[in-house]
């Protein structure tokens, strides 16, 4: 299995195969940067094999599920880098992959395990929810370590970071809708939102409240019917969603839907969603779409709500729910200046925002050595 060769590897401090055979647990736990703080990230479970079975016999699908979740951690693992440098919190870039269906095997054992596995790393990562994990099962790897953070209980907890993630996507949209549209409210505005999980939910009570026309698909039938128990809005099926003509296309499901099958089809002015590592290649994807006058708000700028809500349980301090707030409403102003940024150099976001945060990380190295 390739890691110093993956195109996602990015001279990162460790990588961790973690296994535990009395409960089935396969996972990889990546530390890009520990400059700016303990590498902060959630834990993903996901069943990378099931992409292949339909085409693949079991051990080949199996071992390009692996391959597939390799490349996700590291990725995923440099965008937390990128994510808090940007936010300026005090943590580094890390995240961990369980290999898996977690409704399947993600047991509390199974949990318990992977904590074992997060404490032998004595602080270097700090675990917290990403898809596929939920705060009772961030619960159970607590059980084992004390590197967790987003727990419902504790005299540092937090919480769920799902509610502090929509609302940075949210003040994203306002500000994409503002440089681009010229629109100081989002009354009247036609938002596309791709997946209405944990996030995608709360996105779309900010978005209904504030007068905005919504469009929603998920693979989840429950998560569409608790959608549309919030409002008005119009179901479209998974793979049209992109291409419906509105204002904002918010992708807030999987990564990689940004690819040169769906940007020709994009009707949209605005992607701003939650979703991780929308673009299947940086620097390309977003260079098409600035071709097109799409505004691409980069997503580790958008998304960053979720780790700044927990910055404070990871440093074990006691933070307001006003305070966290304010912070998370500041990510409007930190893509304005991206945004400016590239209508003065003529460059993409996402590259203008990947040189920011590359810079803040260097800096905050030198000071190290």
């Amino acid at each position: 299995m390739p890691v110093f060769d993956s195109r996602s590897f990015r001279d990162h401090e460790q990588v961790v195969f973690c296994s535990d055979a009395e409960t089935g647990l396969k996972a990889i736990i990546a530390v890009h940067s520990t400059a700016l703080g303990p590498a902060g990230g959630g834990i993903r479970f996901w069943d990378y094999a099931a992409a292949h079975r339909h085409v693949a016999p079991g051990d080949i699908a199996e071992s390009r599920g692996e391959q597939d979740a390799i490349y996700d951690v590291l990725r995923l693992s440099r965008g937390m880098s990128y994510k808090n440098a940007m936010a300026g919190l005090r943590l580094g870039g890390g995240k961990s992959v369980i290999i898996g269906n977690p409704k399947e095997i993600g047991t509390p054992d199974l949990m318990r395990a992977f904590g074992r596995h997060v404490d032998r790393l004595s602080g270097t990562y700090y675990a917290a929810e990403d898809v596929g994990t939920s705060p009772e099962m961030l619960a159970a790897a607590g059980e084992s370590t004390q590197y967790v953070s987003g727990l419902e209980t504790g005299e540092f907890g937090t919480g769920d970071p799902s509610p502090h993630t929509a609302l940075g996507v949210f003040v994203s949209i306002q500000s994409a809708v503002k440089h681009r549209l010229g629109k100081d409210s989002l009354s009247g505005v036609h938002v596309a939102v791709q997946g209405v999980g944990h996030v995608g939910l709360y996105l779309v009570e900010h978005l209904l409240k504030a007068g905005a026309k919504v469009t929603i698909t998920d693979i989840v039938a429950s998560n569409i019917e608790a959608a549309r128990s919030k409002g008005d809005v119009t179901v479209v099926d998974p793979v049209t969603i992109h291409a419906v003509d509105c204002d904002v296309f918010a992708p807030c499901a999987l990564g990689g839907g940004l690819n040169p099958k769906t940007i020709p089809h994009i009707n949209a002015s605005v992607i701003a969603g939650a979703a991780n590592n929308q673009l299947e290649r940086e620097g390309v994807q977003d260079e098409e779409l600035r071709k097109r006058s799409i505004l691409y708000a980069p997503d580790y700028v958008v998304n960053a709500g979720g780790i700044i809500s927990v910055e404070a349980e990871v440093h074990r301090e006691k933070v307001s729910d006003a305070e966290r707030e304010a912070k998370v409403v500041r990510i409007g102003n930190t893509l304005a200046k991206i945004f400016e940024a590239s209508d003065r150099e003529g460059r993409p976001t996402g590259v203008i925002a990947n040189e920011m945060a590359e810079d803040i990380i260097a800096k905050a190295s030198q000071k190290q050595k």
